[in-house]
């Protein structure tokens, strides 16, 4: 994996995490199913690896063979 990959997933999920915070310390939790969140949380993970994967350079995923 290539060091830019890693910091892009790195400061996804720190804003992931953020914004769960900021959510639960405002009470939006308390009002919304369980099921959601999880199915939230879900997308949210799907997407930061698919733009993660997305905008990494070609090259950090091609093998070279001797």
């Amino acid at each position: 994996m290539s060091r830019l990959l890693v910091v892009y997933l790195s400061a996804y999920f720190l804003a992931v995490v953020w914004a769960l915070v900021a959510l639960w310390s405002s009470g939006i939790f308390q009002r919304v199913s369980p099921l959601w969140i999880v199915a939230a949380l879900l997308v949210a993970f799907g997407l930061g690896v698919l733009l993660a994967l997305v905008s990494a350079r070609p090259s950090a995923f091609v093998t070279h063979r001797d």
